[in-house]
């Protein structure tokens, strides 16, 4: 027997509709937007994605770093422990964001495992990746590493659990949100504790891929790990698995409390990726029709909205989001600095350029603002 999905409450059902009216309208917005505006915030959102999921287990990547990482800098402001993971996961994430729409498409455990080595294959054979851990495990407290919070199922009932899964992910609660179905992976993933280490890391893509499969929408744009990796979430994301899912594997409890959570979650992930797409969009307007008033190229406009949206940009990322030669990307950097609109900042290698003094003001202003996140269920 899984973890059950509860019957929804009437403040889920209302919050639901509510994550369902965001998601048509990032849809519609999406399909509104240049592709090029677009391929950038799927970046940024899965770079998001990676740092708050890797922060949750203790290995802290800027968002901004994971973006450079992404895009094969290697240069990087972190250890070489912390790139690994990055790459792994953004290996994983990819893998994923690609299932969205592959046909003929079943959940099976050679998968699972599939993505745990994409996952953790680089620390095997010390740490077993890709097939079921051979002992028990259980979770510490947090800050307390003599107290066991949780204690996962025996090793001799993974083949038993981990088959239930699979089959609940094929067949089970079909007519459910996709969701709660998804939030639902993820709790019955992480209890069962399948793997000898990586498995919040997994049950946090699996309900990413169990979005993807829904098609709606890219699964970057729907996925929660970002809003779970930020601290408060992330102590509020540990007690409320521990109030649902007891010291032990009880499935017999009820979930609902896990459910009301992953649906603030959507909910505030939502008005943040809204919130982003109107200030990326403002952003670039903004830009171009400053371009063409002191004769900057509209190609250049690219490398001004990465340095005003992410903080930064560098110079490899423009050439290749633009498809430029290697002189001639430099050339337009050197432009854009000699123009005070861009400074450089480190050595040659790890070299990045920030907004510099001749930067439109207003234009900073507006990336740089924040965004108060409401919380449905206060309304």
């Amino acid at each position: 027997m899984l973890y059950q999905t509860p019957v929804l409450a009437a403040a889920d059902h209302s919050v639901l509709a509510a994550v369902d009216r965001m998601r048509e309208e990032l849809r519609y917005q999406v399909r509104q937007t240049p592709a090029k505006w677009t391929a950038d915030l799927r970046r940024t959102l899965t770079a998001q994605a990676i740092a708050g999921s890797n922060t949750i287990e203790g290995y802290r990547v800027d968002a901004l770093d994971v973006e450079d990482l992404i895009d094969g800098e290697r240069e990087v402001a972190t250890s070489e422990e912390n790139k690994a993971e990055t790459i792994a996961y953004r290996h994983a994430m990819t893998y994923i964001q690609s299932l969205h729409d592959a046909p003929d498409f079943r959940y099976e455990k050679a998968l699972l495992n599939g993505l745990h080595w994409m996952l953790q294959g680089h620390h095997h054979p010390q740490r077993l990746a890709g097939q079921w851990r051979r002992r028990g495990v259980w979770i510490n407290e947090p800050g307390d590493p003599s107290s066991a919070a949780y204690v996962a199922p025996d090793a001799d009932r993974l083949p038993a659990l981990t088959e239930e899964l699979v089959a609940w992910l094929n067949e089970g609660d079909l007519d459910s949100h996709v969701l709660v179905r998804a939030a639902m992976a993820h709790l019955n993933l992480v209890n069962i504790h399948p793997w000898a280490d990586g498995n919040g890391r997994m049950s946090r893509s699996l309900q990413t891929l169990v979005i993807a499969r829904d098609g709606v929408l890219a699964p970057e744009f729907s996925s929660v790990e970002a809003w779970l990796g930020k601290p408060g979430n992330t102590w509020e994301y540990y007690k409320v698995l521990r109030a649902v899912g007891g010291p032990e594997w009880e499935p017999e409890r009820s979930t609902s409390a896990w459910i009301s959570f992953n649906l603030l979650a959507y909910h505030q992930q939502a008005q943040s990726v809204i919130h982003r797409i109107e200030r990326s969009n403002r952003c670039w307007l903004e830009l171009a029709a400053f371009a063409e008033r002191h004769g900057v190229e509209e190609r250049q406009v690219t490398a001004l909205h990465d340095a005003a949206l992410a903080g930064r940009v560098r110079r490899a990322r423009y050439q290749r989001a633009e498809s430029l030669s290697g002189q001639q990307a430099v050339r337009d950097i050197r432009f854009l600095v000699g123009a005070g609109l861009l400074e450089p900042v480190g050595n040659t290698k790890a070299r990045y350029y920030v907004p510099g003094p001749a930067f439109p003001a207003g234009v900073l202003e507006h990336a740089r603002r924040t965004v108060r996140l409401t919380n449905p269920y206060a309304e």
